[in-house]
């Protein structure tokens, strides 16, 4: 027999095998750069990242319960145990009050509804004192346990203002304090016109240059809202020119003529110095005040007419 030869299939050829494959070296981002040049070790970085995360997360928490109204539930309740506790106003203590109305006080420093201490609003009982005439200025704080202390201080009286047949208090500012009758007014001099209170400073500044004057003011009148009358206790006028600057030259003047002629007293119902040309005096009528007193006005003239000679000489 013939013997049958196999034969062998020939093995695949092998596929040559691939080199592994290199890592990629991964690049440091900028932000890394930026991170790594900080003065500060990453962990400290990290730290204050996540207190920035918290403080944030809290925030946005605060502002949620504030909008949806839970911190004013919050307060309102703390508010109310501090009441139960025995914190309540019960009394006020007013300080430095003499001439104010202070019962006034009373009711503008516990008009808020709720009387817990916690709950009692400082700056707006101030704020409510604060627009009352009389009072210049006002401290309000607490004592506890019930007792809220008003130290106020108050505004002085200055001169009267009338207006409109009203008479009104005003301080040296022209700050309107309380309304006065005819028989409860004080000796203090009378403003009168519109707007006079507002320029009571400039009064007292005209009157600084003529400090004799001053104590034989009885009053004065803003006229037309540009210049002042200024009426004497001893019943004369004097009516000034228009601007600061002419009406204190014009009163320096008057005063001075007035301490050499003695012109105040004599008789004289009016002296006109509107135009700074001319001193115009005018006299009662015959008939209107006694011989005797016409006799010492036209005296006053006279003396007036020489000496404006001899200045003019």
């Amino acid at each position: 027999m013939s013997s049958t030869k196999i034969k062998r299939a020939k093995a695949p050829p092998r596929r040559p095998s691939r080199a592994p494959k290199k890592r990629r070296t991964i690049k440091t981002s900028r932000v890394n750069a930026l991170i790594n040049a900080l003065p500060i070790s990453p962990q400290r970085l990290q730290k204050v990242a996540n207190w920035t995360i918290g403080l944030s997360l809290f925030a946005v928490a605060g502002l949620a319960a504030h909008a949806t109204g839970v911190t004013a539930k919050v307060q309102e309740e703390w508010a109310q145990v501090v009441g139960r506790a025995g914190f309540q106003v019960k009394k006020v203590e007013v300080v430095g009050a003499d001439r104010i109305d202070r019962l006034k006080v009373y009711d503008i420093a516990l008009a808020q509804k709720d009387r817990s201490m916690a709950a009692v609003d400082i700056a707006e009982v101030r704020h409510d004192l604060m627009r009352y005439g009389w009072i210049k200025d006002a401290r309000v704080s607490r004592r506890l346990p019930d007792t809220l202390v008003v130290d106020i201080v108050e505004r002085t009286p200055a001169a009267i203002w009338q207006h409109n047949n009203r008479l009104s208090l005003i301080d040296e500012k022209g700050v309107v304090l309380e309304p006065v009758s005819v028989a409860t007014m004080p000796d203090l001099p009378l403003v009168i016109g519109p707007k006079a209170n507002q320029r009571s400073q400039d009064l007292d500044r005209l009157l600084a240059e003529a400090s004799s004057l001053k104590d034989l003011l009885a009053g004065a009148t803003w006229v037309g809202n540009r210049r002042w009358d200024l009426r004497f206790r001893s019943g004369e006028t004097l009516s000034l020119p228009e601007g600061e600057a002419e009406a204190k030259l014009a009163l320096a003047k008057f005063a001075h003529m007035d301490g050499a002629n003695r012109l105040l007293g004599r008789g004289i119902l009016r002296f006109d110095m509107r135009d700074p040309e001319r001193f115009v005096l005018r006299l009662p009528h015959e008939g209107q005040v006694a011989p005797a007193k016409l006799d010492d006005a036209r005296a006053a003239v006279d003396a007036v007419a020489a000496a404006s000679s001899a200045e003019k000489g």
